[in-house]
């Protein structure tokens, strides 16, 4: 029951975000829209960020991350939902939408990275590496969605795979060289 109301409450945040940027939408505008009490809203989600956050981790959820073809074909789903995209990235307040994906992104390779090196503790260049890793990553995604140039998602997803240093890309991609 709970995924479905959040499911709903999403769709609606969707809606309103075809008409208003996130930052000059209420919780008021969401509860009015879903149909549903705050006490509803915030039983779900802390604020609207959160919301937002949900709506993209929903989107990514189950997604081999160190799949060129899955992680294109995700970056596809963007860009048919791109103007949601669009107003969710060009937020820039303190719980954007970059720092959750930023977040989303370090936890899950370092996850993959302690699995592949059946390591507890990553050694600090690692971890470092893979900081820098998805703060570039995550920045050229948003300058993806941002921009109005059509470079074809296969190909972001490449440049930045290329992009990992030579010792990410031995951890990540070691059954595959």
């Amino acid at each position: 029951m709970s995924d479905r109301t959040k499911l709903w409450i999403a769709g609606k945040m969707r809606e309103l975000m075809k008409e208003s940027p996130i930052d000059k939408i209420r919780i008021t505008d969401i509860c009015k829209t879903a149909e549903i009490e705050r006490s509803t809203f915030y039983y779900h989600f802390k604020d609207k960020y959160d919301l937002v956050a949900w709506i993209f981790f929903h989107s990514v959820k189950g997604i081999n991350l160190l799949s060129i073809a899955e992680a294109a074909q995700h970056m596809e789903q963007i860009k048919k939902d791109i103007l949601f995209y669009r107003r969710a990235y060009a937020d820039t307040s303190q719980n954007s939408l970059w720092e959750y994906m930023f977040s989303y992104f370090y936890n899950e390779y370092t996850r993959i990275a302690k699995e592949k090196t059946r390591d507890e503790i990553l050694e600090p260049s690692i971890s470092f590496s893979i900081r820098l890793y998805c703060y570039g990553a995550t920045n050229m995604a948003r300058e993806w969605i941002l921009s109005q140039e059509n470079v074809p998602a296969e190909t972001i997803v490449r440049m930045m795979f290329s992009s990992m240093s030579p010792e990410l890309q031995r951890i990540y991609f070691s059954n595959q060289i």
